[in-house]
């Protein structure tokens, strides 16, 4: 990613904009043990960041560094925090925002930050009458996340970032159509199926009727055709994941054992 799309790579201590601003030094405190060789240009950036963070000063040119931190670091929460304090001051054009996003998850799909930070912005606009509103703004979103997960479905973001979109609407979580169709779609492929048999199971436990298409998919899955599956597709969806995502065997004996209750 380039860093320095506004400015032209100019060196921030050059540039007359920031001359009234004197660069906050990172504190490794007296004797740092193993004092890290960053580079040149990330240094700068930060050192000035901490200062406009450190005075809390919202302008245009604070967000604009903000920009430039974070295609440094896209990691880094405090840019991300500051960024979003940044551009409710300055009542911000948030489908621009939206496009930095998408310029940062062409790279950088992974990047919690970047979800957490697309998920601020739908909030902000659904609780505007004068932004676009809920419906409208989550079908947009939905398809977004649709086609993030089918480009990579074992990102655990989009997956974490579709169930965000539904807060406190399960039930228009397990009427939308596109949200089972995106798990048929990945447990087909029969690779990097977990986070869909996840979000499936979710969806099964809070009153969807799949249809026999999804059984079908799942009994695929198996380990052979001598092992059998339990005749409940919840059940089965746990069978399969306590093998495939081992690190949480014991987590989905749990679900399954709770499902067994729940049915009693």
């Amino acid at each position: 990613m380039d860093s320095r799309e506004d400015d032209g790579g100019e060196p921030l201590s050059r540039m007359a904009e920031w001359r009234d601003v004197t660069p906050l030094p990172q504190d490794d405190g007296p004797n740092p043990v193993v004092p890290i060789a960053y580079k040149e240009e990330f240094r700068e950036t930060m050192d000035y960041f901490r200062a406009i963070y450190k005075a809390d000063e919202r302008s245009p040119r604070a967000l604009r560094l903000t920009r430039r931190a974070i295609h440094l670091n896209p990691g880094n929460y405090t840019v991300w925090h500051f960024r979003r304090l940044v551009l409710e001051a300055l009542n911000a054009d948030l489908d621009e925002e939206l496009d930095f996003l998408q310029r940062i998850a062409n790279s950088n799909s992974k990047n919690y930050q970047l979800w957490h930070h697309r998920r601020w912005r739908y909030f902000v606009v659904t609780r505007s009458p004068f932004l676009g509103g809920l419906k409208a703004m989550r079908a947009f979103e939905v398809r977004y996340t649709v086609e993030a997960i089918l480009a990579n479905p074992n990102n655990e973001c989009p997956w974490r970032y579709l169930r965000g979109l539904y807060k406190d609407d399960i039930k228009a979580l397990v009427n939308d159509p596109e949200i089972a169709s995106v798990c048929l779609k990945v447990i087909n492929t029969k690779n990097n199926y977990i986070f869909a048999l996840k979000m499936l199971l979710d969806l099964l436990c809070h009153g969807f009727q799949p249809c026999h298409e999804f059984r079908d998919s799942v009994v695929a899955l198996r380990a052979s055709d001598t092992d059998p599956l339990d005749p409940d597709l919840s059940m089965a969806i746990c069978d399969i994941l306590e093998q495939v995502d081992s690190l949480r065997a014991s987590y989905w004996i749990w679900r399954k054992n709770k499902l067994s209750v729940a049915a009693v």
